[in-house]
């Protein structure tokens, strides 16, 4: 069985070591990232199987449920030995697949303290703003991460959905460890902010990792080249993702055992130099 340790290690904020292939736990809730799984056991299983595929940084949030994501984390892996648990905040919800940002300074500092309650630990090793509050002044929710940093509620901090302007501002009050953007072979909205953070050695973390759209098609350059690797299509997108930058910190995610386990196959994956630049310049096309 493959490690996620072939992916190789980044040191997030130079302090903590993990394996590059993380995992993320949005999908081990329900429909909508709202409620409990449909099959709770089949989650613990797929929480229960990342430290043994060498996956130790997990990334969750408390909208995730909400709580739902934390508490199963906790039931299934607590005292987290040898794992990083980075969690969210900053986004409520009033229903499936509905996020209302809210970044009022004294809701951000309660919401870490509650996941801390939650996945039962001193300090949240990472915790990342999920949102920032275009109704809330954005250096008042800076100043709330840096409280609690100064608290030791967090031991690290980072940034979700920003721009490289926003990374500067926050960095100007608070170290920022690593920035959280929707990133994958096909969406590459980001670009600039992998830059900046390469740049810096901040830990770059691409939600939606495995996205590859229509590059995936039937006797398309990706599908392929999947054949010639006997790997699945999402295999050579994240496969790609991962040898885009040292700092990228994928974290795909899912319910399912199985699925995990073909995820974290990626790892073994190494295109070549040809291969990733033939796979870039057929995704700019698009």
């Amino acid at each position: 069985m493959v490690s996620a340790a072939k992916s190789g290690e980044f040191s997030i904020g130079g302090k903590a070591k993990v394996h590059r292939l993380g995992f993320g736990a949005m999908r081990i809730t329900g429909d909508g990232i709202w409620g409990p799984p449909k099959d709770k056991a089949e989650a613990l299983a797929t929480l229960k199987r990342l430290p043994e595929l060498g996956v130790n940084f997990i990334d969750t949030a408390d909208a995730y449920g909400p709580d739902v994501s934390e508490e199963l984390i906790q039931e299934a892996l607590h005292p987290y030995t040898g794992l990083l648990i980075a969690t969210k905040g900053g986004l409520t919800r009033t229903g499936p697949n509905q996020w209302v940002p809210k970044g009022d300074p004294d809701y951000l500092i309660n919401a870490a303290k509650k996941s801390r309650e939650r996945l039962k630990v001193e300090t949240i090793a990472l915790w990342q703003l999920h949102r920032i509050d275009p109704d809330v002044p954005r250096d008042e929710q800076f100043a709330a991460v840096k409280s609690l940093l100064d608290q030791g509620v967090i031991a690290q901090a980072g940034l979700s959905e920003v721009s490289v302007e926003e990374i500067e501002a926050a960095r100007k009050v608070f170290p920022v460890a690593t920035v959280q953007n929707r990133y994958n072979l096909v969406d590459r909205g980001s670009e600039a902010v992998l830059d900046y953070c390469e740049k810096h050695s901040i830990g770059f973390i691409p939600w939606f990792p495995l996205a590859a759209g229509d590059l995936a098609k039937p006797g398309s350059l990706l599908d392929n080249m999947a054949k010639n690797h006997k790997a699945a299509p999402a295999q050579i997108a994240l496969a790609w993702v991962l040898k885009r930058s040292p700092v990228m910190l994928p974290i795909p995610g899912t319910g399912k055992v199985k699925h995990l386990e073909e995820n974290v196959a990626a790892a073994d994956v190494v295109l070549s130099d040809e291969e990733f630049t033939a796979l870039d310049n057929e995704a700019k096309k698009k």
